[in-house]
């Protein structure tokens, strides 16, 4: 499974003069989840999400670019980085079992 994905921003986030359209993704790993509830992550809970991002995306977020952050966007980062966390093994059984009921 990659482990970097790329998000397009809709709207982008205003730094200065620049706007930054673009965010990589890393898939995290244990100490980027240290201090945070999984269940919270998983759950999208903003905190947790405002949280974890800082630390799995280049360039980094910073709180000032969550405040000014557009719906579509943070939703889009938020999917983005629970999608790099489920592996695609668990996605594939959990439709065979769909489809076999």
């Amino acid at each position: 499974m990659t482990q970097i994905k790329t998000v397009t921003l809709k709207d982008g986030i205003k730094r200065g003069d620049k706007t930054i359209s673009e965010i990589n993704v890393r898939k995290p790993l244990v100490p980027q989840l240290k201090g945070l509830k999984m269940l919270d992550v998983y759950q999208a809970d903003v905190n947790a999400i405002s949280i974890l991002l800082p630390r799995v995306t280049h360039p980094k977020l910073t709180k000032t670019d969550f405040d000014t952050m557009s719906v579509e966007d943070f939703g889009e980062l938020a999917s983005t980085v629970l999608a790099l966390m489920t592996s695609n093994d668990e996605i594939e059984s959990e439709d065979e079992e769909v489809k076999s009921e």
